[in-house]
């Protein structure tokens, strides 16, 4: 799987080329209709090399910008390690594919640039969090969606406390060891402290030290910090860990109880119910303002295609709303400031709706790709202008 993040959706709305790709498919993690998904991907090939003879190019040029996916599409290994969607966008200097836990329909657009839209939930209301579980005896980490979550490999990160003091000074005793009584899931082995004088005191201590072990791998290794995180563990381990912590992402709140005996689907219900208000509020709030303005009739609120688009190349436009698995062909002339719909894709058009999802993301604005029936107003999408004309 991989992660999705803010600086990638840029480099790819800047990208502008002649002719760019984008494919988009559902995918499967194991079973038969994972080995289907090297068919399906073939067919959506084949779809792309039409399109491109169609729209003017010739067959050895067209041979030429496919080659990427042509060897993709034999990488077994590629396909035997695969999330529930796979996004890939191809141009003449450009080739980039994302495995991601978001299910997509079959999509082949062919444009002057790459289609987005379908990617946005990843980084709005269904977006990715983390799910930290600790306990003395192992550490690991979650990247989770709505529907999904995986497992992460921590690296040289240490995955017990034995491992994170013993890297700390290899030749020191630590006054730890596995006991043999009241073991966990898995047979795993609860930790045990034995030592003397004031023995709470050194534990807490040794406990922070294996904390900031974990704490300073993560840093270094995940690169975007504002993904949120949530925390599992005992209770009396949470309070040390926040002590620990310095990713930005880290909840304040979290869940109590020792990690290793909660199946993962269960972790991943319970970190799910914390996250989501942190996802859904703000488009909440979008949507009750949009209709407010819709409602009073302010020019600050249209969902007019026509205006919106010009809004969005010009900076207008605050938050949009755009309707997932639609398309709206169409030209905009920057010279005239004229918008031209058509009833059908072809080389001098695009999608109008994710051209405007593209300006108003590249002018700092909010856009949450939403089904169409969840779409605010009675338009083809909505928008909040910054300033009315």
């Amino acid at each position: 799987m991989d992660i999705l993040k803010q600086a990638d959706l840029k480099a790819l709305i800047e990208t502008s080329k002649d002719w760019c790709v984008s494919l988009y498919m559902p995918t499967h993690r194991a079973g038969r209709e994972q080995q289907q998904d090297p068919i399906r991907f073939k067919n959506l090939i084949t779809r792309s090399q039409e399109k491109l003879l169609e729209y003017g190019l010739r067959r050895p040029e067209v041979q030429d910008l496919m080659r990427p996916v042509e060897k993709l599409f034999t990488d077994e290994d590629f396909w035997q390690h695969q999330s529930d969607g796979l996004a890939v966008f191809l141009s003449p200097d450009t080739f980039q594919t994302y495995r991601v836990p978001s299910k997509f329909d079959e999509l082949v657009v062919v444009a002057n640039n790459f289609h987005i839209k379908p990617l946005l939930p990843l980084l709005s209301q269904d977006g990715h969090f983390y799910i930290l579980a600790l306990s003395m005896n192992e550490v690991r980490l979650f990247l989770g969606t709505r529907h999904t979550m995986d497992k992460i490999d921590l690296g040289e990160i240490p995955t017990n406390m034995q491992e994170a003091l013993w890297m700390d000074d290899p030749e020191k005793h630590t006054d730890f060891h596995t006991g043999t009584g009241n073991t966990g899931s898995e047979g795993k082995r609860r930790a045990v402290f034995h030592g003397h004088g004031s023995k709470k005191a050194e534990e807490k201590t040794n406990i922070l030290r294996y904390f900031q072990r974990i704490d300073k791998g993560i840093n270094d290794s995940l690169e975007d910090k504002s993904i949120p995180m949530v925390l599992a563990g005992v209770d009396y381990l949470l309070p040390i860990y926040h002590e620990a912590n310095t990713y930005a992402g880290l909840l304040k709140e979290g869940l109590d109880g020792n990690p290793e005996d909660v199946p993962e689907k269960e972790l991943h219900k319970l970190a799910w119910e914390l996250v989501q208000p942190i996802f859904t509020e703000d488009q909440k709030q979008a949507q009750e303002k949009f209709k407010q303005l819709d409602g009073q009739g302010s020019e600050l609120a249209s969902a007019n295609l026509k205006t919106v688009v010009k809004a969005a190349n010009f900076g207008r436009v605050d938050t949009l709303f755009v309707p997932l698995g639609v398309q709206r062909w169409g030209r905009y002339d920057t010279q005239e400031n004229k918008v031209t719909l058509d009833a059908k894709s072809a080389p001098e058009n695009e999608d109008l709706l994710d051209f405007a999802a593209m300006h108003t993301l590249f002018n700092s604005g909010k856009v949450y790709a939403v089904q169409s029936d969840k779409l605010p107003g009675d338009g083809e999408l909505a928008a909040i202008l910054r300033y009315a004309v």
